[in-house]
C-alpha cells in the first residue's frame, strides 16, 4: 500500500474541554487535511469498547459517545472524507482481539507501564479488559492494513506492542497479512493547563468552574474564565524562555498560540513588553470566535441524534467492509474457516 492509511480513536468522554480541544481533537482534523492532501485515507472511531476497562453507566456512555460524534463534526471532521464510526458497530474489533490473545505474550502486557498507572495499587481488583485492553488496541490498527499511528509519548509502548504482535503473527502462521504500522510523528499537541494553577493539567473534575474552558460554555462565560485567569504581575517578555517560572503566563500564551495557529514565539512579538490587562481580553475574544462556532454547531447536531446515529452507521458500515476480509484471512490462517 502506498498511501498512507491513518487510524487514530478516542475514548469518549463528557464534557469536553478547552484542554480536549487543543490537545487531540483540532491535531485530528488537521490529519485529516494533510493526510488527504497527499492523497491517504484517515479513519477514527470512537472507542467506546475502551471506555468499558472501567465502570461506566451504560446511558454514560452512550451519551458521552454521542457528544464525542458531535464535537469532532463541529469541529471539522467531515464524515463524506474520514471515516468515523464507534467501535462497537463494528465486532471484528473485537473477534480480531481474540484472535490476537493468542498471539500475544503475558511477558509483553507486564511490561505495559499504563496498567500499572491506571490500576495503582488495586491490581489484583483491576478489570481483565483494563490488563488486556492494549491487545484490543493492536486490534483497532491492524484490522485495517493500517500504515501509520499518531501516537504521544504515552502510546508508544502500545504501538511497539503492535508491531510485535503484527510480526510473531504474520511468522506463526507464515503469512504477511498484518502491516506492521508505523508512527506518526506530528506537531506537538499543546499541553493545556488548568486556568487557575498552571501546575496541574485542565480537567473537568477540578472543583473550580474557574479552571477549566468547557466546549459548551456560553460565549461570555469563555470570556469570563479568561478574563479571570490567574496570571502574575509581571509584563510579557521577549522570549519564551523568560517564561520558564512564570507558569500561568506561559499556559495563557500556550493557549492564544494554540487558538491563532501560530508560535508561541510569534505571538510573544506581538505582546512583548505588555501586561495581562491588555493580553487577556484580546485572548478572550479569540477564544470565543475560534470557539462559539463548534460549540452552536455540536448543540445543533446533539438536537438531532437521529442524524449523529446516521453518521456513526455510514462510517461503520465503510469500516465492516475495509475489516471483513483482513478477519477472516486472520480466521483462516489460524484454522477456523473449514
Amino acid at each position: 500500500m502506498s498511501a498512507k492509511r491513518v487510524v487514530s480513536g478516542i475514548k469518549p468522554t463528557g464534557n469536553l474541554h478547552l484542554g480536549n480541544y487543543l490537545g487531540a481533537v483540532k491535531q485530528w482534523v488537521a490529519m485529516q487535511d494533510a493526510i488527504q492532501a497527499e492523497g491517504g485515507e484517515t479513519l477514527y472511531f470512537i472507542a467506546d469498547l475502551h471506555g468499558l476497562t472501567e465502570w461506566i453507566a451504560p446511558a454514560d456512555l452512550r451519551s458521552q459517545t454521542i457528544e464525542m460524534t458531535a464535537t469532532l463534526v463541529a469541529a471539522g471532521i467531515d464524515p463524506d472524507r474520514s471515516i468515523l464510526f464507534n467501535q462497537a458497530r463494528v465486532p471484528a474489533h473485537s473477534e480480531l482481539s481474540w484472535l490476537l490473545n493468542n498471539v500475544a505474550r503475558v511477558g509483553w502486557l507486564n511490561r505495559m507501564t499504563q496498567f500499572k498507572d491506571k490500576a495503582g495499587k488495586n491490581r489484583e481488583g483491576a478489570s481483565v479488559g483494563l490488563y488486556d485492553y492494549p491487545v484490543l488496541m493492536a486490534a483497532d490498527v491492524l484490522l485495517y492494513n493500517t500504515t501509520h499511528v499518531p501516537v504521544g509519548e504515552d502510546q508508544k509502548q502500545h504501538l511497539e506492542l503492535a508491531r510485535d504482535i503484527a510480526t510473531k503473527f504474520n511468522n506463526d502462521y507464515a503469512t504477511e497479512l498484518f502491516t506492521l504500522p508505523e508512527p506518526l510523528v506530528s506537531a506537538a499537541a499543546p499541553r493545556i493547563m488548568s486556568l487557575r494553577d498552571a501546575s496541574a493539567k485542565m480537567s473537568k473534575s477540578n472543583p473550580s468552574e474557574q479552571s477549566v474552558v468547557k466546549l459548551i460554555d456560553p460565549d461570555e462565560v469563555i470570556a469570563e474564565k479568561f478574563k479571570k485567569a490567574k496570571t502574575d504581575a509581571g509584563f510579557l517578555p521577549d522570549t519564551i524562555d523568560e517564561l520558564a517560572d512564570r507558569p500561568e503566563a506561559r499556559n495563557l500564551l500556550t493557549i492564544f498560540a494554540a487558538l491563532a495557529d501560530r508560535t508561541p514565539a510569534d505571538v510573544l512579538a506581538d505582546y512583548a513588553g505588555k501586561g495581562f490587562g491588555a493580553f487577556k481580553p484580546d485572548l478572550a475574544d479569540l477564544a470565543v470566535a475560534k470557539l462559539g462556532p463548534i460549540r452552536d454547531e455540536m448543540l445543533r447536531l446533539l438536537d438531532d441524534r437521529t442524524a449523529i446515529d446516521a453518521i456513526l452507521e455510514k462510517g461503520a458500515a465503510k469500516a465492516r467492509d475495509l475489516s471483513a476480509p483482513v478477519l477472516r484471512r486472520a480466521q483462516e490462517a489460524m484454522g477456523l474457516m473449514l
